[in-house]
């Protein structure tokens, strides 16, 4: 499921930069194509107005003013060899001042010439034969919004794809959450009648077998299989973590786990002597810690040294359990946490997933890789608010 969805994730982001250099692509050409014809538009004008500084009468000064008069989107300035501005269309600016327009003018024309967009005019006379004037012409508005518009459509393009991607994640976690909540509850549901069976036919032995010694440790186990099945049933539905000493919750963890692991196997606890209060469903914090510690034991393979910690940090409290196991590679810190991932050849790769939901979703905490050395160990960090 999670290698589907990376793939449609990356699959997403690949179409986005393909329209992203796609629509690039096709607006340069568009653009280079306008310029030219922009070009082409400003060369007309320009004869238009050469032919109006030199009109005779044999000048059709009505298909001239035409000309002259039928631009109405590209800015014009037209200045002299002395650098004069000596008129202007399509300037769209206000002024207080008469010489601030002027001087404003001026500054734009020169910035038209430094940016290659002027047609010189010779206009030469039998006073002056070197006499010239200059067009100078900007971009039309249409052009400059069309420069624009591929970046305005990457952004769309972008933000498209990140909601795609949200909205991706949101309905595979709420499609994991359905299922998780109803295998809780079915799970749940097929352990309550064996559960009972089991414990009505202890009441029976004991009657039967009051001394015998196995049946008050056959007890236990029932007890623990009711307590397996209240935490499926807590899975599969809303429950209100309460304050409970988490000192306690995980003494008891820890007293399960050592009459269970190898004798190679040493748990040392550092625990503070004063009670440590948080919020907790401890039947599911209690799962938490057991998933720790057996992915500890078969890290170490059934040989090595388990720490514990719990510190209070004032605005919350810090459990970390290390081992002495075989460690995780840099790039997998977050992979264990995902489901199906496992390196066991027969684990099914829940046993993290299901921590981390718990911690997170129930507890409203983090829970992630502290360090992790190859050969040497790792630590597991949970950070849980105080109530």
């Amino acid at each position: 499921m999670f290698e589907r969805i990376q793939h449609i994730k990356y699959l997403l982001i690949l179409m986005a930069v393909l329209i992203a250099i796609g629509s690039l692509l096709i607006s340069n050409y568009l653009i280079s194509d306008l310029e030219k014809e922009e070009r082409g538009r400003m060369e007309i004008w320009s004869e238009a107005m050469r032919s109006l500084n030199t009109a005779d009468e044999n000048t059709d000064l009505n298909l001239v003013l035409k000309v002259i008069n039928g631009n109405h989107t590209i800015p014009v300035i037209v200045v002299d060899k002395n650098d004069e501005v000596m008129t202007y269309r399509n300037i769209n600016k206000k002024f207080r001042a008469k010489d601030d327009s002027l001087s404003y003018i001026s500054s734009l024309a020169a910035k038209y010439k430094s940016a290659g967009r002027n047609i010189r005019i010779d206009l030469p006379t039998d006073v002056d034969k070197d006499d010239y004037i200059t067009i100078c012409y900007d971009e039309s508005i249409i052009l400059r919004r069309l420069a624009v518009y591929p970046y305005v459509q990457l952004g769309v393009v972008c933000i498209f794809v990140i909601m795609s991607i949200f909205a991706l994640f949101a309905a595979t976690r709420a499609e994991q959450n359905k299922v998780w909540v109803g295998l809780s509850k079915e799970t749940a549901h097929q352990l309550g009648t064996p559960i009972s069976s089991l414990m009505a036919w202890s009441e029976v032995l004991k009657e039967t077998y009051p001394d015998d010694g196995l049946i008050p440790e056959m007890e236990k186990d029932i007890k623990r299989l009711e307590r397996i099945a209240e935490r499926f049933s807590k899975i599969g539905s809303i429950s209100e973590p309460k304050p409970e000493n988490i000192v306690e919750v995980l003494n008891r963890v820890v007293a399960y786990m050592e009459k269970r692991v190898s004798k190679k196997v040493t748990i040392t606890t550092h625990f503070p002597e004063e009670p440590v209060i948080v919020n907790l469903i401890s039947s599911l914090f209690e799962w938490v810690a057991e998933n720790l510690f057996k992915n500890a034991v078969d890290a170490m393979g059934g040989s090595g040294s388990i720490d514990v910690f719990v510190d209070d940090m004032g605005g919350y409290v810090c459990v970390e359990v290390s081992d002495t196991g075989k460690g995780i590679p840099n790039g997998k810190y977050q992979s264990v946490f995902k489901p199906g991932y496992t390196t066991k050849e027969r684990g099914w790769g829940l046993g993290l997933s299901l921590a981390k939901r718990i911690v997170e979703e129930y507890h409203k905490g983090k829970i992630y890789v502290k360090d992790s050395k190859i050969g040497v160990g790792t630590t597991f960090r949970i950070e849980i608010p105080k109530a």
